[in-house]
């Protein structure tokens, strides 16, 4: 199978193409390679991958600009969407950005799909849509009136574009919320990566609030075995919750953080940050129906292994 997937330099993406070059299929990249973490983490995350072998190459551009877009994408079977900017807190601080990547980005993907006759797109969206309801666990029939940043809000605009062109254009999608992805390769903005980095300095970690928001974490080689799963069978036009089914507390996450290192960690005790949700659970029934998901690593082992993963750069 030829996939063109965006993002493909980043923490899914690439998890994602060694997937799919595991199985033999090929695999365009696309990414601009933007400093909002360290440009060479993403570079690192291009060459591992390319050492697997494989067809497989990355073509350098901006989602932003449609001429970049369309000068990269060819003849594919199906193109997988995971570039975006992401993050509540910091679109908050640049909703233009935002906006202008997540939406603009996407309608240049369809209307270059669309030119082209492409007719499956595979997308990734966020369990942030849901906002601040709750009424647990989260489930996709739910009704998505209130999202509480301006990057949820980009994440349901493109939801809602997705069934705009399959309604004009017959553009078959999945678009996949995903709940907390973390393990080995997790942004270091993130926060287990974050904490882990911050615990090992002996540096107090920033927690908000009082350690009673959770989150539905969900392991990387769990959501890599969703979207494949979902590569495979898009067809109509789907939204899917992929989480972990495992939802954990911010104290839970700490005190799992200070096992897994043996260390104790200093708190820098913070008031809850606007546009932060209190809770996250997904209903994973429709994935497990359409997609045969099944989340298999629990909270506590992904910890342990992105743990060690990051020992294996230290050294």
């Amino acid at each position: 199978m030829r996939i063109f997937l965006t993002g493909a330099a980043g923490f899914i993406g690439s998890h994602l193409a060694r997937a799919l070059l595991a199985r033999g299929d090929s695999v365009v990249g696309f990414d601009d390679f933007n400093d909002f973490y360290d440009p060479a983490i993403k570079r690192r995350n291009v060459d591992e991958t390319r050492k697997l072998g494989g067809d497989f190459h990355v073509i350098e551009g901006d989602l932003r600009v449609a001429e970049d877009v369309n000068a990269a994408l060819g003849q594919v079977d199906v193109v997988v969407n995971l570039a975006a900017r992401a993050g509540v807190r910091p679109s908050l601080e640049q909703p233009v950005l935002y906006t202008d990547t997540n939406v603009r980005g996407l309608v240049h993907i369809l209307e270059a799909m669309r030119a082209r006759g492409l007719k499956k797109l595979v997308h990734a969206s966020s369990s942030s849509v849901y906002g601040g309801q709750e009424k647990v666990p989260f489930s996709e029939d739910d009704p998505i009136n209130l999202p509480w940043s301006p990057y949820a809000a980009t994440k349901r605009s493109n939801e809602l574009m997705l069934a705009t062109w399959h309604h004009l254009y017959g553009i078959e999608s999945h678009a996949l919320r995903f709940f907390t992805v973390f393990g080995p390769g997790q942004r270091p903005d993130l926060a287990i990566a974050k904490f882990i980095s911050l615990i090992e300095q002996d540096k107090p970690i920033p927690f908000f609030g009082d350690g009673t928001t959770g989150r539905d974490y969900t392991y990387i080689d769990d959501i890599v075995q969703g979207v494949v799963s979902s590569i495979d069978r898009v067809k109509g036009c789907e939204i899917i919750n992929l989480g972990g089914d495992e939802p954990v507390t911010l104290t839970q996450m700490v005190e799992t953080i200070e096992q897994v290192m043996g260390k104790k960690a200093k708190l820098d005790r913070k008031p809850v940050q606007p546009g932060d949700v209190p809770r996250t659970m997904a209903d994973v029934s429709k994935a497990r129906r359409m997609l045969g998901y099944e989340p298999k690593t629990s909270f506590a082992e992904g910890v342990a292994k992105q743990y060690t993963w990051w020992r294996s750069l230290k050294r």
